[in-house]
C-alpha cells in the first residue's frame, strides 16, 4: 500500500484548499492519472481532474507532483507523493482556469506575422532550425508552475512558456514583427538559467538554452541588452581573461610560487589537469588549496596549467557571445595534452561539457565528484560529528545530470548525519546573471532555499558551486541563520582528512 496526498478545493463547500490522504495498492509503474482514477473508484472521492489522450500528447492533464509541474498520464506515482493543481485559479480540485494564459497570448499577438505577397518558397531547412526546436509545446504549462522566478515575480517575468512562444516567431525568418522587444518588456533578463522548465517539459524543450539564451544573444547584437552589470563581465574577460577583477594573488599564481610537487601529474597513468574557473582562481583560492590536500591524501597528482581563461559561461548565459570562440580556443590549446580535465564549479563543468563542443572543443571533462567518488580512501578520514545537507547546483544536477556522486562522497565520511532537503535541486537564484543583474530575485530565491535548509536541522550545507555558496550564505544570513555553515564539498572533505 502507498499513501497519496491530494490538494482539494470545492468552492461550493470549502473556504480554502485542504489536503486529503488516500491509501491505494502500489501497482508497478502506476501513473498519477491511474492513481487518481483508482482513488475515485475506491473512495468515491469525486476528485476533479482533466485528462484526454492519456498519451502525453495533449497537455490537458497537467498537475503538480511534489511541487513540480508534470503530466498526470506520464508521471509515475510514488509513496507519499503530493498532487496539487497548477499555479492558476482553481475551478475545482486539480482543474484550473487557464484563461489568463490565453489572454496574454492574445495581448502579445503570438501568431505568425508575414507579408503574404512575399515568397518564402526558397527557405532552407537550416533557416528554420532554431524555431523548430521550440515548436513542439503541448501547452501543459508545467514549466510555468515549476519556474522559481515566476512563483515570486510573476509581474516582472512572464516565464518560460511565453519566452519560448515569443522565440518561436522571433527565430522564424518569415515573421516580420520585432519580438525581441516583447521579450525584453516581459523579463528576458529575469531568468536564472536553472533549467527547471526543460526538466519538467514532456517534450524536452530547453526553454533557457534554445529560447531565452538565444533571445538574449539577439538583444545583445541589437544593442538592446544585456543589463549593465552583465557588461562588466565582458569587459573583465576582454581585458584579463577572467569575468571578475583580481583582488590579490590568484590561486594559479600561488601554486606556481609554491612549486608544489603534488601538482605534477607525471606519476599518474592519466595526465589530469584542473580547470580552475574564475571564482576558484580569483576569489575562493582556499578551495583550490583544500583540493590539493585532499588529492595528496589519496595519492592523486594533477597539473594546474597556466594560461587558462574563463569558460565563457557568464557571456553565454547573458547573450554576449562574441568573445566565446577565443576563450574556447585558448582553453583548448592549454588543455590539449591532457587525458582528463576536472572542475570544481558546476557552471564551468556544464559549459565545458555542453557548450564548448559547439565551438569546436571536446575535452574529457569530469566534475570533481565524478572524479573522486571511486578514488577516496575513507579509512584515512576522521569522524565528523556534523549534520549535513546537500544543495544540488542547477548546472550540476540538470546541466550535467550529476546527483548521486556527491551524496555518496558525503556518506563516506564517518560520523556524518545526512539529511536531505525537501527540494534539493530547487534553484538558489545565483545563476543566469541574476546575482549581479537582479540581486533582489537572487536573494528571494536564496531565502526560499535557506528555509528548506533550516527544516533539515543541518549544521552545514554543502555544494559544488562557488556562486551557489555565496548566494546560499546570503539567504541564510537574511533569515538570521549565520550559525549554519556553507561549504564546498572539497572543504568538507579536507576537514575529514585533517
Amino acid at each position: 500500500m502507498i499513501t497519496i496526498h491530494i490538494k482539494q478545493f470545492d468552492r461550493e463547500k470549502d473556504n480554502e484548499p485542504h489536503i486529503e490522504s488516500y491509501e491505494i495498492e502500489n501497482e508497478s509503474k502506476m501513473k498519477v492519472l491511474d492513481a487518481l482514477e483508482l482513488i475515485n473508484d475506491k473512495y468515491d472521492a469525486n476528485i476533479s481532474f482533466r485528462s484526454s489522450c492519456k498519451a502525453g500528447q495533449c497537455g490537458s492533464c497537467g498537475v503538480k507532483v511534489n511541487g513540480n509541474g508534470a503530466l498526470a498520464c506520464q508521471a509515475t506515482i510514488n509513496d507519499n507523493d503530493l498532487i496539487e493543481p497548477l499555479d492558476f485559479p482553481v475551478i475545482k480540485d486539480l482543474i484550473v482556469d487557464r484563461t489568463e494564459i490565453d489572454k496574454k497570448v492574445q495581448e502579445l499577438k503570438l501568431e505568425l506575422k508575414c507579408n503574404p505577397e512575399k515568397s518564402h518558397e526558397n527557405l532552407k531547412p537550416e533557416e528554420l532550425k532554431d524555431t523548430k526546436k521550440v515548436r513542439s509545446c503541448i501547452e501543459c504549462y508545467s514549466c510555468l508552475s515549476s519556474c522559481p522566478v515566476v512563483k515570486h515575480f510573476k509581474e516582472e517575468y512572464l516565464g518560460p512558456f511565453y519566452m519560448r512562444y515569443i522565440s518561436k516567431f522571433d527565430f522564424d525568418p518569415r515573421d516580420e514583427s520585432e519580438r525581441i522587444i516583447d521579450a525584453l518588456n516581459n523579463g528576458l533578463y529575469n531568468c536564472t538559467s536553472c533549467g527547471k522548465c526543460g526538466s519538467v517539459c514532456p517534450k524536452n524543450i530547453n526553454s533557457f538554452g534554445d529560447a531565452v539564451e538565444k533571445l538574449r544573444a539577439i538583444a545583445s547584437t541589437k544593442d538592446l541588452g544585456p543589463l549593465d552589470p552583465h557588461k562588466v563581465f565582458r569587459e573583465n574577460i576582454k581585458n584579463t581573461g577572467r569575468s571578475i577583477p583580481k583582488i590579490e594573488k590568484s590561486f594559479i599564481e600561488e601554486i606556481s610560487e609554491m612549486n608544489n610537487e603534488t601538482t605534477d601529474s607525471a606519476d599518474n597513468e592519466e595526465k589530469i589537469a584542473l580547470f580552475t574557473g574564475c571564482m576558484l582562481d580569483y576569489r575562493v583560492q582556499e578551495v583550490g588549496h583544500d583540493l590539493i590536500k585532499v588529492l595528496k591524501e589519496n595519492n592523486i597528482k594533477i597539473d594546474i596549467p597556466e594560461g587558462q581563461v574563463c569558460c565563457g559561461s557568464p557571456l553565454l548565459r547573458t547573450g554576449q557571445t562574441d568573445l566565446v570562440q577565443e576563450l574556447v580556443d585558448t582553453n583548448k590549446d592549454v588543455f590539449k595534452d591532457y587525458d582528463k580535465i576536472i572542475t570544481v564549479c558546476a557552471g564551468c563543468g556544464a559549459t565545458l561539457k555542453n557548450n564548448h563542443p559547439e565551438f569546436g572543443s571536446e575535452l574529457n571533462v569530469q566534475d570533481i565528484s565524478e572524479f573522486l567518488v571511486d578514488k577516496l580512501d575513507s579509512s584515512k578520514m576522521k569522524e565528523l560529528d556534523l549534520k549535513i545537507t546537500w544543495h544540488d547546483p542547477c548546472h550540476l544536477s540538470r546541466g550535467q545530470e550529476i546527483t548521486k556522486e556527491p551524496r555518496e562522497i558525503i556518506k563516506m565520511i564517518p560520523g556524518i548525519e545526512f539529511n536531505e532537503l525537501k527540494q534539493p535541486n530547487q534553484c538558489c537564484g545565483a545563476g543566469g546573471g541574476i546575482k549581479s543583474g537582479r540581486p533582489d530575485i537572487a536573494l528571494k530565491l536564496s531565502k526560499d532555499k535557506a528555509e528548506m535548509i533550516k527544516e533539515t536541522g543541518a549544521d552545514v550545507v554543502t555544494t559544488i558551486c562557488p556562486f551557489c555558496q555565496g548566494n546560499l550564505k546570503d539567504g541564510l544570513d537574511e533569515i538570521n541563520l549565520q550559525d549554519i555553515e556553507v561549504m564546498n564539498l572539497i572543504q568538507l572533505l579536507k576537514k575529514a582528512y585533517e
